[in-house]
């Protein structure tokens, strides 16, 4: 791709540099934002210097939040016994959508994937197993993908859980074997939840 201007190459590489953007989608991009007014670029720039410098993670669950406590977590109308743990914050929307789930929520940040180098150390596993030794919590929701990777989380959680006094659940497993929360149409997610079953039926 030839470009008439360095500046316009510059700026259409860091927007090919997101996930899904081809070259063709960051050249249009780039090119939008030249027709717009100065204020609206203005805004836009200076809502990605807001997210970057501003956004906190919450100190209970590690969604994403403007606070240092996230709204679901500071909420006295959920259920903080029940703890539905999830992958990341695009999870926790689609989850929301549903308007099945009333608990609160637990943010991995991500799989065990060992080809990836990611290991449980990378991960926000301690902090659950921290929030569940407060003694507070009566069930575990572990809604992860239904991958490789999720189900070797799963895993993990499991055995990192099941000395404790409390209920370990799954999903429902009307989600196809690698599929991702996030794509789930809004019925079948919230009736995955609403028919969890024990995790240990699962264990050999």
């Amino acid at each position: 791709m030839n470009f008439s201007s360095k500046l316009l190459e510059q700026a259409v590489e860091e927007f090919g540099k997101l996930p899904g953007v081809g070259k063709k989608t960051a050249l249009r991009l780039v090119l939008h934002l030249l027709k717009q007014s100065d204020a609206d670029v203005s805004r836009f720039t200076d809502s990605l210097d807001r997210l970057k410098i501003d956004i906190k993670y919450c100190k209970t669950c590690f969604n994403i939040s403007d606070h240092d406590v996230c709204e679901i977590c500071s909420s006295p109308k959920r259920d903080h016994s029940l703890v539905c743990v999830v992958e990341d914050t695009r999870d926790v929307m689609a989850i929301e959508n549903t308007n099945q789930f009333n608990g609160v929520y637990h943010v991995l940040g991500g799989l065990i994937s060992p080809m990836e180098g990611v290991g449980p150390a990378d991960l926000k596993i301690e902090g659950l197993v921290e929030r569940v030794r407060k003694g507070e919590i009566q069930e575990v929701i572990l809604a992860l993908s239904a991958t490789m990777e999720g189900d070797t989380t799963i895993f993990y959680l499991y055995r990192k859980l099941r000395e404790f006094q409390i209920q370990i659940s799954t999903i429902a497993r009307g989600i196809s074997f690698g599929g991702e929360l996030e794509y789930v149409d809004e019925i079948t997610l919230g009736r995955s939840i609403a028919t969890r079953v024990p995790y240990e039926r699962n264990v050999g």
